[in-house]
């Protein structure tokens, strides 16, 4: 969101500036998630790191996709429109990176 928050002012679009942030966020929520909200020593980290950014990626497509829905069809401002897409889509990302990304093998 800070991404945008600052990008928009600076005229760069939307979703243009949702990118920035989550090529920004991408190695800040690996790192966090692999040491403390999911930390396992007997886990192989380049396994998680590719499973991470699988679920990342998928996570971003949806999310942007339906960012640009909610910028197209409705006139909610573009910040609250961000947060409330984050807000509602994050818990599926969270769920598939414990269960599957970070999962113990």
């Amino acid at each position: 969101m800070a991404a945008v928050s600052t990008g928009v002012p600076l005229g760069i679009t939307p979703l243009s500036a949702n990118v920035v942030g989550f090529l920004l966020s991408f190695a800040w929520s690996f790192f966090a998630h692999a040491r403390w909200t999911f930390p396992a020593e007997d886990r192989d980290i380049g396994v998680a790191l590719r499973r991470f950014a699988v679920v990342s990626v998928l996570s971003f497509g949806l999310t942007e996709a339906a960012y640009a829905g909610a910028l197209e069809w409705t006139s909610v401002d573009y910040r609250l429109s961000l947060f409330l897409v984050i807000v509602t889509l994050s818990l599926g990302k969270l769920m598939a990176s414990k269960h599957w990304a970070f999962a113990r093998r």
